[in-house]
């Protein structure tokens, strides 16, 4: 599979927060903990917006292992942003290329995922007639993730987001089990408008892949207030990662199966998540 953070809150180097931790990206890709594989080097993207969230974002996607890409070094020690997204990939079985890589960006959305959908080639022709055909030259790639995405834009992720999401895991779910297939849905996905960052955690079978997010920064100053890059930060600010970045108590929480987080946050951290029929 693979690991992947989403990042929303005051503006950062994109450094501080891809190689500096302890168990960064970077480690994870290498050295991943909670990830069905231990190494995610089948390529890697950073997706980031401007200033202040409009517009298109910028993305940047190759096919080598992130923990040795020169150019993936020069840009997080450069690029400042309040919300990016990044990902390191572990392919399950569509091919290692730039248009297969995360993020996925259409106009100002960008959308990464962990997980699959089982018998992905089986499904993909009725998958894709799905699609509404305005947004159907837009698929550049071979992936599951991808066709999810635009499954999701066809079903008014402009409009709805967690609404839009729902009814692209029901299509999946209603396609999958009509063709046979048990299981047919595994996801953790992260999907922003450079404004907002919304986060899902699902899976047909019920133990989907691993998705933590990071306690609210007034939580952390009081229970560490030695941590004086905390000082700064807005109280909005919040990771979501694949695996924790370090091991300080108090700093992570796992999502709870079924359910998504949305950021700036609302006043639950979570809400919980169903598949729709569209």
């Amino acid at each position: 599979m693979c690991r992947w953070l989403a990042y929303a809150g005051t503006p950062v180097l994109l450094d501080d927060v891809l190689y500096k931790p302890a168990h960064s990206l970077i480690d994870q890709s290498l050295h991943s903990k909670l990830g069905v594989e231990t190494t995610n080097g089948d390529g890697f993207g950073v997706g980031w917006y401007g200033p202040d969230g409009s517009g298109e974002p910028a993305v940047v996607r190759d096919i080598g292992p992130a923990w040795n890409n020169r150019n993936l070094r020069e840009i997080a020690a450069h690029v400042r942003s309040s919300l990016f997204f990044a990902h390191v990939r572990a392919s399950t079985g569509t091919a290692v290329q730039q248009t297969n890589c995360h993020p996925f960006r259409h106009g100002r959305w960008l959308w990464m995922h962990n997980g699959s959908i089982t018998d992905f080639l089986r499904l993909r022709r009725d998958l894709c007639m799905a699609v509404d055909p305005a947004l159907f030259a837009s698929i550049e790639g071979s992936t599951d993730s991808e066709v999810m995405f635009y499954l999701a834009v066809t079903f008014g992720l402009d409009q709805d987001v967690p609404g839009a999401v729902a009814r692209m895991a029901g299509f999946v779910e209603r396609l999958g089990k009509e063709h046979g297939v048990e299981y047919p849905l595994q996801m953790t996905v992260a999907v922003s408008d450079g404004t907002r960052l919304w986060c899902f955690r699902y899976s047909s079978v019920g133990r989907s892949r691993s998705l933590y997010y990071s306690a609210r920064p007034k939580t952390v100053r009081e229970q560490h207030p030695d941590l004086h890059y905390l000082r700064d930060v807005s109280d909005t600010t919040r990771l979501v990662v694949s695996e924790p970045l370090g091991d300080l108590p108090g700093v992570w929480h796992e999502l709870p199966e079924s359910t998504y987080t949305v950021v700036p946050a609302e006043e639950k951290d979570y809400l919980p998540f169903w598949p729709e029929h569209p």
